[in-house]
């Protein structure tokens, strides 16, 4: 008969390891991928101040090299159009030449057909043709004049033309720069709004008591310069009505010497320092020299202009021009350089305050010439 039994099931005393050992595994890899990439730390209210610092210092920096760029451009633009203006002249002046050589060929032409002459103006290399002696004694003194004309006016011609052939490139070069510098001051600008617009309420809170905390320290070292200047002021007062020794008290007043040449110009200072504080709350834009908004090398250009005093676009430039002053003999009118790469500048009006363009964001504004790292001073005239 049939067996009905159902089948013994087997029984396993092995371990379930593959289960878990997957399972171990699992947990192993999760720990491992936990430790490998932890959450990137928020950076300190520190690191972001420093950080927003130096994107806008790279932003005044990329700045100095589109003004320049810009500049090359201007120039180089002007250049090229007096160059086509010059081949234009050249080329018609050419023309009413060839029309007289023209009418010497036709002439001889019709006396006695094709003559040398008439070989010399649509020839390939008149010079070539020209030099040769048995058709120079065939001319007239006045056809000869005429195409030592010719030839003299086509040479001028050709190199003004080879000329305006470089000027294009070199224009473009620049057209090339001012392209890449813009690029550059509008990242580093992005980057640093960027940055900023990440900062929760609380941590711009932060971000604004560390600004203040800056600008007071700045002022306590502006504030110091002053009490000096105003000690030195008075000490210069004190000399003036002390008599010399050995003099009667009512003796006249000897004249008084000529200034150093290295002592300001009162009057041309107080013209760049009227115009600076009528800028006071116009914008800072990148690139801009006015009258409706600036950047920092722009104000203080604009600012001497108006006292008469021609200064180059960029800091690099404007920090070669006059006489360099140390921080201590500051004068109002000088200019004060920042940073080791001379990246931004403002124009002093005394008691260690300037008149400056600041940043992309912000607007002309007094500050203490403390707020920045002092490269060094310029006095323009």
């Amino acid at each position: 008969m049939p067996s009905h039994r159902k089948p013994r099931t087997r029984i396993s005393t092995a371990p379930a390891v593959g289960v878990t050992t997957a399972a171990l595994a699992s947990v192993s890899l999760l720990t491992q991928s936990a430790g490998a990439a932890p959450a990137p730390a928020r950076p300190t209210i520190e690191e972001v101040q420093r950080k927003v610092d130096d994107l806008y210092r790279q932003a005044d920096l990329a700045t100095q090299k589109y003004d320049a760029a810009k500049e090359a451009t201007t120039t180089e633009r002007a250049r090229v159009d007096s160059l086509l203006d010059q081949v234009a002249a050249g080329t018609a002046k050419l023309n009413d030449t060839r029309r007289i050589i023209g009418g010497y060929a036709a002439a001889q032409y019709r006396d006695g057909g094709v003559t040398p002459t008439m070989t010399l103006l649509f020839a390939d290399d008149p010079q070539a043709f020209f030099d040769q002696r048995q058709l120079m004694g065939r001319l007239s003194d006045e056809q000869q004049k005429t195409l030592s004309t010719f030839e003299a006016e086509r040479a001028a011609n050709a190199g003004k033309r080879a000329e305006a052939s470089r000027s294009l490139a070199a224009l473009t070069a620049s057209q090339q720069t001012l392209r890449t510098g813009k690029q550059e001051v509008q990242g580093r600008l992005a980057a640093a709004r960027t940055l900023l617009a990440g900062l929760t309420a609380q941590e711009k809170a932060r971000l604004a008591a560390a600004e203040k905390k800056r600008q007071d320290e700045a002022r306590r070292k502006a504030a110091e310069l002053a009490a000096r200047e105003e000690a030195a002021r008075a000490a210069a007062e004190r000399r003036k009505q002390t008599p010399p020794a050995g003099r009667a008290p009512s003796a006249p007043a000897a004249p008084s010497a000529p200034a150093a040449p290295s002592a300001p110009s009162p009057g041309k200072a107080a013209e760049a320092l009227a115009f600076a504080r009528a800028q006071l709350g116009k914008p800072y834009v990148w690139g801009a020299t006015g009258p409706a908004s600036y950047d920092c090398s722009g104000l203080t250009q604009a600012a001497w202009k108006a006292a008469g005093v021609d200064l180059p676009r960029t800091t690099w430039d404007q920090v070669k021009v006059g006489t360099r002053v140390a921080t201590a003999d500051l004068h109002p009118g000088d200019l004060v350089f920042f940073y080791d790469d001379i990246s931004h500048v403002g124009i002093y009006i005394g008691g260690g305050m300037m008149i400056h363009a600041p940043h992309s964001g912000a607007v002309v504004r007094e500050e203490s010439i403390y707020y920045m790292p002092i490269y060094g001073a310029v006095r323009p005239a």
